[in-house]
């Protein structure tokens, strides 16, 4: 079989990419439904975009290489064809949108769009081999049990990375890339539960709690939710992506408390108050239960001095924690690092030594923050890409 353009993967980027390449396209993809990462993301609503989307908002060894695609096909882009869809959406914090409805409709505008431009989808369908004879890739396929091969001018690789390997993931689109000379960044699992090798919360499972988590590169300001394993909840999640083993974590519990003169009000007209009580107030009873030993918090508040409650609120903003580890790729977003940047075009994603050949979505070095970021990014590379191919 002989197409213009074969894309491997019908992921976000993979679906983007075949909606814009023009005539002759095949998209591909090992599952037996196409967007499996979008239906499930977002609690089931598909946080699609973010608001506030721009570079700073991606890690990679080139942060000028994102920039681009995403000037080029931005959040207004995406929230307008979901708009011309009928798909309605709201707001939830910090920018991040999600459908009012369910995950299952942005997979069916993908497919409307691919439907509109001719685009062809085979599901079920596994790699077996790619190569390349100088003009034209030839990619061996096992289809309904049978070895089907295909000829393409153009090959796109959009299969991802190795984050949730329960749902297929795995290292295809380096092992393609490494075959065509391209190097692969150092991978590891992002947006991703940290453990620690005590279990020292496991009693404080469920129980969440706003905070300001930091370290030497950055912080984040969101909830924290403490597990049987040890921490998530988005400020980990977040933390996780500029995190490594060996290093420490801070927690402040009282992001915008101004706990201390809060205490010592409360000490001059309540002072009988159990000072674990008051604390109660301000952060989760179980969690207050869970610190209080450590921190010396006893007595009532007439009891405690200024430098006491000084110290229990430093003690409070400035938890210092070294995870052991992570939940890794089982429970990881996405993955951090991927091919190479510096052999791509930032503005087509083709690769800059073998002609016809793109990479796009998370395979790429390229990791987003959490909140709709790395969805974005799917857009806007796969948008790029298919762009390119047609104008071709």
């Amino acid at each position: 079989m002989q197409v213009e353009t074969l894309i491997l993967g019908a992921g976000a980027a993979g679906m983007m990419c075949a909606a814009q390449a023009g005539p002759g396209v095949l998209i591909v993809d090992h599952a037996k439904a196409p967007g499996e990462k979008i239906r499930i993301s977002g609690g089931g609503r598909c946080n699609f975009t973010n608001l506030h989307t721009g570079p700073g908002n991606f890690i990679s060894a080139n942060p000028h290489f994102c920039k681009s695609a995403l000037s080029r096909y931005t959040q207004w882009d995406f929230i307008d064809l979901v708009a011309r869809h009928g798909i309605t959406w709201h707001e939830k914090t910090l920018g991040q949108l999600f459908c009012d409805g369910k995950s299952p409709q942005i997979i069916a505008m993908l497919q409307a769009e691919m439907a509109r431009a001719g685009a062809e989808l085979w599901l079920q369908s596994s790699v077996r081999e790619v190569s390349h004879d100088g003009s034209r890739f030839t990619v061996l396929l096992e289809r309904a049990g049978k070895d089907v091969a295909v000829t393409a001018r153009n090959l796109v690789i959009a299969t991802g990375g190795k984050s949730i390997p329960k749902m297929g993931a795995t290292g295809l689109a380096y092992d393609i890339a490494r075959k065509f000379g391209h190097a692969v960044t150092l991978t590891r699992p992002a947006l991703v539960p940290l453990t620690f090798s005590d279990n020292p919360f496991a009693g404080l499972s469920g129980v969440a709690a706003p905070a300001r988590v930091s370290n030497t590169h950055t912080g984040f300001d969101e909830a924290v939710l403490f597990t049987h394993r040890g921490l998530s909840g988005p400020a980990i999640l977040q933390i996780s992506s500029y995190w490594r083993e060996g290093q420490e974590i801070t927690l402040d519990l009282l992001p915008d408390i101004p706990l201390f003169d809060l205490l010592r009000d409360q000490r001059r007209t309540g002072g009988r108050r159990n000072l674990t009580t008051e604390l109660a107030r301000h952060l989760p009873a179980r969690l207050v239960d869970h610190l209080a030993p450590q921190l010396g918090a006893a007595g009532n508040l007439a009891d405690q001095s200024d430098a006491k409650l000084r110290a229990l609120v430093d003690a409070l903003r400035n938890m210092t924690l070294k995870p052991a580890g992570s939940e890794g790729y089982r429970t990881a977003e996405v993955t951090l690092g991927g091919i190479d940047t510096d052999g791509l075009s930032s503005r087509t994603m083709m690769s800059q030594t073998v002609p016809g050949l793109y990479f796009i979505g998370e395979a790429v070095d390229v990791t987003g923050w959490l909140g709709g970021y790395n969805f974005q990014w799917a857009w806007s590379s796969g948008w790029a890409a298919g762009q390119a191919i047609r104008a071709a």
